[in-house]
């Protein structure tokens, strides 16, 4: 009897230890390294100053033709609520939380930023078609996390350009 029990612990033990190696680190919708000296950040003061005050946010074009959109999460809102990007250009969010978990997903793709207070939570996008699309919270991050929506306007690049050089730091109307 004893001999089973110790042969029972000799699998259960190490098939434990496996799964919470090697499976937890996949099934917790933060990647572990956002915690382990990567890009660190003061939930309290990160609208006073640095890169995500608000004359900061929204769509910004870089050297490199990509563009870089910088939002703020918070409870209920994303900040700012609409963002505009051209067609078929890599666009990269920076994302923060100013006070709980949340998740922006774009309704009709795969994309998804997950971001937790004291943490930039960086994702590359890129859109193929023109369009309008939600982007809703998708971690529950309090009573009002249902109105908690955004939305990203993707127009040919032209007219990204244009609103750019009109100084709108590519927000929409």
């Amino acid at each position: 009897m004893r001999s089973s029990k110790l042969r029972w612990l000799l699998f259960v033990v190490p098939i434990t230890l496996i799964l919470i190696v090697v499976r937890f680190p996949y099934m917790v919708d933060v990647p572990v390294w956002n915690f382990l000296g990567r890009e660190r950040i003061d939930p309290a003061t990160l609208h006073l100053q640095g890169e995500f005050v608000e004359s900061n946010l929204g769509s910004a074009e870089q050297p490199d033709g990509s563009v870089l959109v910088r939002m703020i999460a918070q409870q209920y809102v994303f900040v700012p609520q609409c963002v505009v990007v051209p067609v078929d250009v890599l666009v990269r969010v920076r994302l923060v939380s100013a006070d709980a978990a949340h998740a922006l997903t774009v309704a009709g793709t795969s994309y998804a930023v997950k971001v937790v207070p004291g943490s930039v939570t960086e994702r590359e996008f890129r859109f193929a078609q023109a369009g309008e699309y939600a982007m809703p919270c998708h971690e529950f991050c309090g009573t009002a996390h249902a109105a908690m929506w955004a939305h990203i306007k993707v127009v040919a690049p032209d007219a990204f350009y244009r609103l750019m050089a009109s100084n709108t730091g590519g927000r929409c109307d």
